[in-house]
């Protein structure tokens, strides 16, 4: 005899518990060990102990605080981590999603966790093996959109994000941020547009760089400034900066856009970036020179130091290993010699999405 036929049972979505667990930490891929080591540095300078779970090429770093510790998760600050994009609080995790309604269990999840937030956000790991989840994201986002809103879960005044990361289109990871304590970027990354007539690609490292460390429409950024481009050709960042009417004087030994030169605020001089200093201050030295670190960090110390300007955004290109430890290394050099010349300053890092085996260092002068 036939057994008789059943209607195919779809799995029963898995929930883990709503205890705030982890710290989430996107990242570039490749970078994770680096990701790991700086949270648990910084971890540990607050107090917070907890180990870190990984794996290469994942695009992300998970810190796993010690029960008596999770509540002082939300101390540490994004804007002291260098190589994550994106800083999240973990809070659930869903299993088992349903082909057939991923919706209703993501709606029921999230009103559990809180009752509005001022924005949700879909995401993946930026990974070559998560490029097909995205696609199925682009299709799945906005009728859950939709839902979200028609649930009352959208509420402008709420003071967390939701972030539901997909590790598969059956396995979610849910988490929130707080505006001011994390990327204002879906995914950490800014979706910036190659400029029409710029130079080269690196361009869009300087535009991401003042988006990240100043914002958009920063006044420290305004018409009649002057700056240096330290290794300027072809003019990438030199672009960036005539775009925005600042005088540049770019230096270079290689050849610069000709439309650069045509612009009328931008003198080319063909000399060393090590040895070069301005005849008078300016308000911007940037420099993308390919170099040690370590010959860089000195080389926008002694500028600063020096009063050869009042900011720097500049590129530190990272060895194979250790790539943590030499950008420690380096931010000791420039404040050893900064607080040796009695200066006030405030000094970042970060790992840009338009970087590469590389960070990106700003620094500003308060007062002398």
């Amino acid at each position: 005899m036939t057994p008789p036929k059943h209607p195919a049972q779809e799995p029963v979505p898995q929930t883990s518990g709503q205890s705030p667990a982890s710290l989430l930490l996107y990242c570039r891929p490749g970078f994770e060990k680096e990701t790991a080591a700086e949270i648990q540095a910084l971890a540990a300078t607050a107090g917070i102990s907890g180990y870190v779970r990984t794996g290469h090429g994942s695009g992300y770093a998970e810190f796993c605080p010690c029960a008596d510790a999770i509540d002082r998760l939300e101390s540490v600050r994004f804007h002291d981590l260098i190589f994550a994009r994106q800083l999240i609080v973990g809070r659930r995790s869903l299993t088992g999603l349903p082909p057939s309604d991923r919706i209703a269990p993501l709606i029921e999840a999230a009103r559990e966790l809180f009752p509005g937030y001022c924005q949700v956000l879909l995401e993946t790991a930026d990974t070559d093996s998560a490029k097909t989840l995205s696609v199925f994201l682009r299709k799945f986002t906005p009728p859950f959109e939709q839902a979200f809103t028609s649930a009352g879960l959208m509420d402008p005044a709420a003071a967390q994000r939701l972030h539901l990361f997909f590790l598969d289109s059956a396995s979610v990871r849910l988490g929130i941020s707080r505006p001011g304590n994390s990327s204002p970027w879906a995914m950490g990354i800014p979706r910036l547009k190659f400029p029409r007539g710029a130079p080269s690609r690196s361009t869009l490292k300087l535009e991401e760089a003042f988006l990240h460390f100043l914002g958009a429409d920063s006044p420290d950024l305004r018409p009649g400034m002057t700056a240096v481009d330290l290794g300027a050709a072809p003019g990438g960042w030199t672009w960036q900066l005539v775009r925005r009417s600042i005088r540049v004087t770019a230096v270079d030994n290689g050849p610069m856009d000709p439309a650069l030169l045509e612009s009328g605020i931008v003198q080319h001089l063909r000399a060393d970036g090590f040895r070069y200093r301005p005849a008078k201050p300016v308000d911007w030295l940037v420099c993308d020179m390919v170099e040690q670190p370590s010959r860089i960090a000195d080389l926008v110390a002694r500028w600063l130091a020096e009063g050869h300007c009042r900011q720097a955004i500049f590129n530190l290109k990272l060895p194979m290993k250790k790539r943590y430890d030499e950008v420690c290394r380096c931010a000791g050099i420039i404040e050893e010699r900064l607080a040796g010349a009695g200066l006030v300053h405030r000094l970042r890092f970060k790992q840009l999405y338009h970087d590469r085996e590389e960070v990106t260092g700003w620094c500003g002068i308060a007062s002398r």
